[in-house]
């Protein structure tokens, strides 16, 4: 699988995702600047990482997702190829029309760093197959705006339709119906608050997010 992550101003977890990506899929996954206009020939899995982009200027996500490199992600995601958007590059995600719903402030008002714990609540998706069905993950939480909300009917919608992949176990930030990561219709894309790609090794407390990994070998765009 060739891993692209995408680097905007203000991203700070990008050499975080570019580590778990050569540790668990490609070696030589590699680093593509937000004012490119295509991604790496031969591109499977398009990562969109945690951070400020922009410094959040306007609303989280709303200026990166009207970069440059933005249009061939989209063009990337309606062809079938893999999108990760953690944290930031989920907000980024629902910027971009990629995803439905949008990222709100925390129910508290405060920024939240800390392991969560959340229930895997679709274990047949390209990104969870690696894990078991209502399986308890530990995941740190790194985010000022994770409050995750959408209209009734789209909620009622990804439910019903299976797109609700992670839920908070004990809610941190007032998300409606604990989401805490969603995937595409097609189920080629997926956003979530929580950071895997710091919990992929024992040194960082957890690996449990090497689920989501291992889950996406072998699979090609």
């Amino acid at each position: 699988m060739k891993v692209s992550v995408i680097q905007f101003p203000g991203s700070n977890c990008d050499a975080d995702a570019l580590h778990a990506a050569r540790l668990t899929l490609d070696q030589g996954a590699g680093f593509v600047w937000h004012d490119d206009d295509g991604l790496p020939t031969g591109t499977d899995l398009v990562i969109l990482p945690g951070g400020f982009s922009y410094g959040d200027h306007l609303r989280s996500g709303a200026v990166a997702a009207r970069s440059p490199i933005m249009r061939a992600v989209k063009a990337h995601a309606a062809r079938g190829g893999y999108v990760l958007g953690v944290c930031n590059g989920f907000q980024v995600l629902t910027e971009a029309g990629l995803l439905p719903g949008a990222l709100g402030r925390n129910s508290d008002l405060h920024f939240l760093c800390k392991p969560v714990h959340l229930r895997v609540e679709n274990a047949q998706t390209a990104f969870t197959s690696s894990y078991t069905q209502d399986q308890s993950i530990k995941i740190p939480i790194a985010h000022g705006e994770g409050n995750y909300y959408a209209d009734a009917e789209t909620l009622g919608r990804i439910e019903g339709e299976g797109q609700v992949v992670f839920r908070y176990l004990d809610n941190p930030n007032g998300s409606l119906h604990d989401i805490a990561g969603i995937v595409s219709r097609r189920g080629n894309v997926l956003g979530m608050m929580p950071h895997p790609e710091r919990a992929i090794e024992a040194l960082l407390g957890s690996e449990d997010g090497q689920g989501l990994f291992k889950s996406l070998k072998g699979v090609t765009a």
